[in-house]
């Protein structure tokens, strides 16, 4: 297995930011010249992902091109060495207001994979024998009008259906059975359509983290999964993967009255796949960080029976 670190730790407090908000013919504005502050909301679960990103004291100019010319927003962050896209969405809000006598902000609320969520339709036949896989296709020709293009999709395996199967209405509906109907999760990744078993994890390199390589404070085990910490660090990703020591996890205590209650296990090998993260920063400020929930690769506790595989 090949690991990918963090940021060297020298290099961790060169911060990094570009915040461009684009309008459909691709033209646009950068903004991480300007004080930025966000938090970035993603999950392994097929509701958009969200952000709320607040720019200071932009011009008058500005403000108005915002909103009223921009539909897109493209958030990256991180430091030297490791910068990278944490976000890419459709604008659903702009908001104005001030901080104090002399500060003013502009709020940009935005959701990745909004329109595609909203407005994909299909409206098609296929013949008998058709694929788990067929049918995610035409979905993600549905997704695709709506500017959400193919990430990384696993194959889904399954059988062919006996019959034709008529797929018509919304994209994302026929997309939730193909993938619960062979153990899937999928999800809108930063402007991609994303499909992973739901008992597996996205390829490429693990992210070790330490705390020389970015961890902060103690990773702690929950009854939701483990809770860990760090620097932002744009390599973490929804379905990927994570290795710890499992000596700096502190295990949870366990309720003797719920029996039935069982917390999320810690990985052998200290290898975790991340469900949900947030990424948090602030460009004039001390926050600049990424909460990450996992839960062990041959951890199958938190799925529903029908998708333990």
């Amino acid at each position: 297995m090949t690991e990918q670190k963090a940021p060297e730790a020298g290099r961790q407090w060169l911060r990094e930011c570009s915040l461009v908000v684009a309008g459909s013919n691709g033209q646009g504005l950068e903004l991480g010249e300007l004080r930025v502050v966000f938090k970035v909301s993603k999950g392994a679960v097929e509701t958009p992902n969200s952000a709320e990103i607040r720019v200071y004291n932009p011009s008058e100019a500005t403000a108005n091109s915002i909103r009223r010319e921009f539909s897109q927003v493209v958030l990256q962050a991180g430091y030297q060495g490791g910068f990278g896209i944490i976000f890419s969405g459709n604008i659903r809000q702009v908001r104005r207001g001030r901080e104090n006598g002399t500060d003013t902000w502009l709020e940009i609320i935005a959701a990745d994979g909004d329109w595609a969520y909203n407005y994909a339709v299909v409206n098609t036949t296929l013949a008998a024998g058709s694929t788990p896989a067929d049918r995610m296709k035409v979905c993600q020709g549905a997704f695709s009008e709506k500017g959400v293009q193919e990430g990384h999709m696993t194959d889904p395996g399954g059988n062919g259906l006996p019959r034709g199967k008529v797929m018509y209405g919304m994209a994302r509906k026929h997309m939730r059975d193909a993938a619960s109907g062979s153990g899937c999760e999928w999800s809108f990744q930063d402007g991609k359509v994303q499909v992973v078993k739901a008992s597996g994890y996205l390829p490429g390199e693990a992210v070790v983290l330490t705390h020389e390589t970015g961890l902060i404070g103690t990773p702690e085990q929950t009854n939701e999964g483990i809770k860990v910490r760090c620097l932002l660090n744009p390599s973490l990703r929804i379905g990927g993967r994570i290795k710890l020591d499992n000596k700096s996890v502190q295990q949870v205590k366990t309720d003797l009255k719920m029996r039935a209650l069982y917390p999320p296990r810690l990985d052998h090998d200290g290898l975790y796949r991340i469900l949900r993260l947030d990424f948090v920063g602030d460009t004039r400020g001390n926050d600049w960080y990424a909460d990450a929930l996992c839960i062990g690769l041959d951890d199958t506790s938190y799925l529903p029976l029908d998708m333990v595989r």
